[in-house]
C-alpha cells in the first residue's frame, strides 16, 4: 500500500496492504539463495520442494500483512522468507502475483514458479 525508503514515503498501488521498508537485518542487502514459506494451497510453489532456495537480492520488504477480512473475496496466499526477520517473499492472488524474488535467477526452481503461474492463467 505504501513505501518507505530514506526517510521518505510513497503511495502504492492500493492493490494490497502493507509497507515496504528497510529489513532489520544486520547484514543488507539480502543477497543471494533462501528458503521460502509457503502456504500448502500454492500454486505458484505447487511441485517445488519445502527446502529449495530462491535467489534475492534487496534491502527492503513487507514485513507485516493486515487484510480485512471479507465474506465476498478470497484472501491472497503469502509466501514468506526470513532475513533478520520474516518478510513477504511471493503474493498469490489469481493472475496477479508477485515475488520478492528474483525467479529468473533461480534456476529449475525458478522456472518451474514461472511455468505453474503461466499454465494458471
Amino acid at each position: 500500500d505504501r513505501g518507505v525508503e530514506f526517510g521518505v514515503e510513497a503511495e502504492g498501488c492500493g492493490e494490497w496492504p502493507g509497507t515496504v521498508e528497510r529489513l532489520q537485518a544486520e547484514v543488507l542487502p539480502h543477497m543471494g539463495w533462501n528458503t521460502v514459506e509457503a502456504p500448502e494451497s500454492s500454486t505458484l510453489f505447487k511441485g517445488i520442494d519445502a527446502d529449495t532456495r530462491f535467489y534475492f537480492v534487496h534491502s527492503y520488504g513487507v514485513q507485516s500483512w493486515e487484510l480485512a477480512p471479507s465474506e465476498h473475496i478470497a484472501p491472497p496466499k503469502l509466501t514468506w522468507a526470513d532475513h533478520g526477520g520474516k518478510f513477504l517473499a511471493a503474493v498469490e492472488n489469481g493472475a496477479l502475483s508477485a515475488t520478492q524474488f528474483h525467479p529468473e535467477k533461480s534456476g529449475d526452481a525458478g522456472a518451474e514458479l514461472l511455468s505453474n503461474w503461466v499454465q494458471s492463467l
